[in-house]
């Protein structure tokens, strides 16, 4: 997938998020690093799940897909809470750590 493609994607997942989360996002810097980008895939798919949300977690597993390197999603819909990972723990732990100090900083 191109980075146009990404970028569309991110911009839908942008404005679904803002609608109903409240939640602002860069949406650039969404499509261009990976770390963010999953930050917020993330985000949006727990929020689709603990408000059956389909449209939103349909939107956050399309632009999961689309980050370099991520794996495709087993399934285009998941409804327990449990199948949700909590982080990735191959993650570098300073880089989690950012990402979350910058999405907080957002609200």
């Amino acid at each position: 997938m191109n980075d146009s493609e990404r970028l569309a994607i991110a911009a839908h997942l942008h404005v679904a998020l803002r609608r109903k989360t409240g939640r602002v996002t860069d949406t650039e810097w969404m499509a261009s690093d990976t770390a963010y980008g999953q930050a917020m895939a993330q985000f949006a798919l727990n929020h689709a799940r603990s408000h059956q949300d389909a449209e939103l977690e349909r939107l956050a597993l399309r632009f999961a897909a689309s980050l370099p390197g991520a794996p495709a999603p087993a399934s285009a819909t998941l409804t327990t809470a449990a199948a949700v990972p909590a982080a990735d723990p191959a993650a570098p732990q300073g880089l989690v750590a950012s990402a979350r100090r910058y999405v907080g900083g957002l609200r």
